[in-house]
């Protein structure tokens, strides 16, 4: 009795049959869906890998065509695709004559090393060498033999860079010494009017007398009435 009640009990309430029955449906319909999706996504992805592809092949093609512009056919000499055994020309020869020839990179000027060496606008500071193998350490104790003392050996050495006056300075300094001459005098001046004749300068100033003078200002006589200067008073006989 107990085995049936639990029979019939499982049944009725926790395992029903037909609710199960619809749900292992639809969940076979949804799978269905879920293929299909799935199917159509992969064949998206396909279609655009394959297409992805061919536009590599015509880059590449027309790469090689602009590339092999040389082979292109003439007006007197048939090119390599143009056969004249062929009925009609070349597919290659056809892009031939659509695209441009290649053009050459320009490869950047490369400065000679005497030049980096020798460049009169740097300082005697910032002059460098090319990197080399490091030399080997130098004993502190003197070798035995004719040689020189180690300290000595170390001043050369470590010794700054001296260069000479053709290196150090420019090849113009002596016009950029002038200008920077001129723009000395330009910014030390007191104005800027230009120098006036004697003539025309003075034509409109008027005259200051002197504190220590009483007479007039005016044209003197000496040279129209008389060539000598003289001061009867003072004189001691009437000769």
């Amino acid at each position: 009795i107990q085995k049936r009640w639990r029979g019939y009990y499982i049944r009725k309430y926790t395992h029903n049959y037909y609710a199960l029955k619809k749900y292992l449906e639809a969940v076979s319909v949804n799978n269905e869906i879920v293929r299909k999706e799935l199917n159509e996504y992969a064949e998206m992805k396909e279609k655009e890998k394959r297409r992805k592809e061919l536009e590599k092949k015509e880059k590449e093609k027309h790469y090689q065509a602009r590339k092999m512009h040389y082979l292109l056919s003439t007006e007197q000499i048939a090119g390599v695709y143009n056969s004249p055994f062929r009925k009609c020309p070349h597919p290659m020869e056809l892009l031939l004559r659509k695209s441009k020839p290649l053009s050459h990179r320009k490869q950047p000027p490369q400065r000679p090393l005497t030049w980096e060496l020798c460049d009169p606008s740097r300082t005697a500071g910032s002059l460098t060498f090319p990197a080399a193998e490091p030399l080997p350490p130098i004993r502190i104790k003197k070798p035995q033999g004719p040689f020189r003392d180690p300290a000595e050996v170390l001043r050369q050495r470590y010794k700054p860079l001296e260069p000479t006056l053709r290196v150090a300075a420019s090849i113009n300094s002596m016009e950029r010494a002038r200008e920077e001459i001129k723009r000395e005098e330009w910014r030390n001046r007191i104005h800027d009017n230009e120098f006036l004749p004697f003539s025309s300068y003075h034509k409109n100033d008027k005259y200051d007398p002197s504190i220590h003078r009483s007479g007039k200002y005016g044209q003197e006589t000496y040279g129209i009435k008389h060539f000598r200067e003289e001061q009867p008073e003072k004189w001691i006989a009437d000769k």
